[in-house]
């Protein structure tokens, strides 16, 4: 039997020193830990005449009484209660819980919150996971910045325009934070995201600007956090995790009138491509529960959304193992002449067929997916976008370069002439097929001959939409550690012009070329240019404006009403640009039917 040998000392020495003793009796040698007791520190009898004589000083019933108030040894050990109703099971999930906050100080109690979104679809995804957490312990949004109690800044890394942009709003909002009057709650500011992880020691120690830091994997942590900041101290949680994908978090969309959505369907990223950050800032790559995102986008079919986008940094490498039935040895199929830095992977549920099913879920649903990576591009995936009649036919293709020689330098897996083998093999099995792609202008390295060939390459694919950028150096990543970033930022920024003009001939050619076609468009509200005027988007994802009609026949009832969002439109084009389309509405329609009745005022039959 052992027992504490320590008379008169606090319930925590107690349980130290019996600590020490089970140490002691699983240890092989008395011996050992004779000649390493030095090691240890804990409460002895000499530290227990200390406590008397602080007792004897301070009140030794005083003493003690604020002892027994505060946690004791079991709040900071995880699942310690084995010896009074059983010990868990190793293998059931046991919820992460801090005793030492009271869980009433983990709720909003009505603060409000006011979030800003910075950077990519992933980000928007991931502020309505955030706001859905926050929403479930009582918190309240805010549109107003002068009505928030917390503001929440959802960040991204990947270039320094868009962290000095987070810098900058930064110092505006702390200066808001100090004119706050005192009889105010007082105003906590935090950074989520991409950025909270890259940047946590400049953020929290150097600058002081934020009471609350966390990574892409911490926002279940938030209520804790912001709890933690109310004491004046600043919180943060920025651990990656393998296995986080919020697969029971449901995301609440933070513009509920808003009739497209996006569907995060995987995390991370394996790729390691030497430029980029997102390895490092949002861990290893991890699929969703095929039965998670079926049952998101159920949910908005329900609340009739009209289109949902599926995410993922690397999208279509997507690989469900969470089921048994999923499991098999079959390798990953990659494009031809791909290849890839990470071992290959087996078995799981595949992206053909979480494609397929979430295709099924609403006929009248528009299905896209972005960011895919080309080697990923098996034959299934291509037959099943063109059979699908509410899967786009628009594929985003990022090639980063045109030249063989940086690309290998950037590790992307694949020369010039696999890229362009793969796009004529999409082409072959969608013909109608419209192509977006990412471009970095100045990589590392990068001699006036890559950069033509990177202008060649646009000229010869010919891409519906682009987003081109210049290079900027990011810490962490392979071209930091091993590469030199030796283009001059002049030369950076003429090249990416050449780039963008080059891609804006192309892309205007490409629309041109539809003056006088029928589109369908689904409704995305009134253009922001013009209240007379609707915008909405094509198959290709080209925006399209069109007049306002007051009174159009709706012909699936019969009965008049004005174009909504969410309403599939017929539009004839009448003009373009390398940006959009213009056009007048000639009818109603559905995805299926892609046609419908002509609408009063059109002043065209088509």
């Amino acid at each position: 039997m052992i027992t504490s040998r320590v008379l008169g000392c606090c319930e925590l020495c107690k349980r130290m020193n019996l600590l020490k003793h089970v140490r002691k009796l699983l240890r092989p040698s008395e011996r050992w830990i004779q000649a390493h007791s030095s090691r240890y520190s804990y409460c002895s009898v000499s530290s227990s005449h200390a406590v008397s004589n602080e007792h004897r000083k301070t009140g030794g019933s005083g003493f003690s009484s604020k002892l027994a108030a505060g946690p004791s040894f079991r709040d900071f050990v995880k699942n310690v209660a084995a010896g009074e109703k059983g010990a868990p099971d190793l293998q059931e999930e046991v919820e992460e819980t801090h005793p030492y906050l009271p869980e009433d100080s983990q709720i909003g109690t009505g603060r409000k919150v006011y979030f800003e979104t910075y950077g990519c679809q992933m980000n928007v995804n991931d502020t309505e996971i955030a706001w859905s957490i926050l929403q479930k312990k009582s918190y309240l949004r805010t549109s107003d910045l002068a009505q928030a109690d917390v503001i929440l800044l959802v960040t991204c890394s990947v270039r320094e325009k868009a962290e000095q942009t987070i810098w900058n709003r930064l110092q505006q909002l702390t200066a808001l934070k100090r004119r706050r009057p005192r009889s105010q709650t007082p105003l906590k500011i935090g950074i989520l995201g991409c950025m909270a992880e890259r940047l946590k020691k400049q953020l929290l120690e150097r600058e002081k600007l934020v009471d609350v830091l966390a990574g892409p994997d911490a926002y279940r942590d938030l209520p804790r956090l912001l709890s933690v900041s109310e004491s004046g101290h600043q919180a943060i949680n920025v651990l990656l995790s393998l296995e986080e994908t919020y697969d029971d978090v449901m995301p609440v969309q933070l513009h509920p009138q808003s009739r497209a959505a996006f569907v995060s369907i995987m995390r991370g990223c394996d790729n390691m491509c030497s430029y980029c950050i997102v390895p490092f800032t949002r861990g290893r790559e991890r699929s969703r529960p095929l039965a998670s995102i079926l049952q998101e986008v159920r949910m908005l079919s329900d609340q009739g959304v009209k289109e949902v986008t599926l995410l993922g940094q690397n999208v279509n490498s997507y690989r469900d193992t969470s089921e048994v039935q999923f499991c098999s040895s079959e390798p990953t199929h990659m494009s031809r002449g791909f290849s890839s830095l990470y071992k290959d992977r087996k078995g799981g549920l595949r992206f053909s067929e979480l494609l397929e099913r979430v295709s099924r879920i609403d006929p009248d649903m528009r299905v896209r997916f972005t960011s895919p990576h080309p080697k990923d591009f098996p034959d299934e995936v291509l037959q099943l976008i063109q059979e699908r009649h509410n899967i786009c036919k628009q594929i985003h293709l990022p090639a980063q370069s045109g030249s063989t020689r940086i690309l290998q330098a950037m590790r992307r897996g694949y020369t010039r002439e696999a890229y362009l083998e793969l796009v004529d093999h999409i082409r072959s099995v969608i013909p109608e097929v419209s192509l977006s792609s990412d471009f970095i202008a100045g990589f590392c390295g990068e001699t006036e001959e890559d950069h033509l060939q990177t202008v060649s390459l646009l000229r010869e694919v010919r891409y519906n939409v682009g987003f081109l950028f210049a290079y900027s150096m990011r810490k962490k990543t392979h071209a930091y550690h091993r590469l030199q970033d030796d283009v001059p930022g002049e030369v950076k920024q003429r090249r990416l012009e050449e780039l963008i003009r080059v891609f804006r001939e192309e892309a205007a050619s490409l629309n041109l070329g539809l003056v006088g076609s029928t589109q369908l468009v689904l409704v995305e509200g009134v253009s922001k240019r013009s209240a007379a005027e609707l915008s909405g988007r094509n198959d290709s994802n080209v925006k399209v404006i069109f007049p306002n009609l007051e009174d159009p026949t709706d012909c699936a009832s019969g009965g008049t009403a004005g174009i909504k969002p969410g309403d599939y439109v017929q539009v004839k084009v009448t003009s373009a640009s390398s940006q959009s389309l213009r056009g007048v509405p000639l009818s109603l329609s559905t995805l299926k039917a892609g046609s419908g009745c002509t609408l009063q005022g059109s002043g065209d039959t088509g």
